[in-house]
């Protein structure tokens, strides 16, 4: 890992820990500054992933960035749910798999995606897949 993704990974795990790990899809539109329709819209592109953990929908905060002023939908995080979803994982099988540590990358997949290693992270899953 070169020294300016070890920042660029420091820096997102930095500022996200002021958030809880699981945001609900109000407070996530609250930090997107958008609205509740528009999360659904991501959830529905698959540009963020929400499970349900014992209650209703749930996003987890490492998905989201800080920006400027605010927050944002991490952008590398799109095309790993689809091909997640197209290697056959569920929802619940792609966030688990999100935050297990994997061997092969050392860490765990959404951490891999903070840090700019998204090709990594889908060379993985296409392994998992076959």
């Amino acid at each position: 890992m070169s020294s300016s993704e070890k920042i660029n990974s420091l820096y997102n795990r930095v500022v996200t820990r002021d958030l809880p790990d699981h945001l609900s899809l109000p407070e996530t539109a609250e930090l997107l500054d958008c609205r509740l329709r528009d999360v659904r819209t991501m959830l529905g592109d698959r540009r963020l992933l929400a499970v349900r953990h014992d209650g209703p929908l749930v996003i987890s905060s490492d998905q989201l960035v800080r920006t400027g002023e605010g927050y944002d939908v991490l952008g590398n995080l799109r095309g790993t749910l689809m091909l997640l979803a197209d290697s056959g994982f569920s929802d619940e099988e792609a966030d688990a798999f999100l935050h297990r540590t994997e061997p092969e990358l050392g860490e765990t997949p959404i951490a891999a995606l903070r840090a700019g290693r998204h090709r990594a992270v889908r060379r993985v899953v296409v392994g998992l897949a076959f």
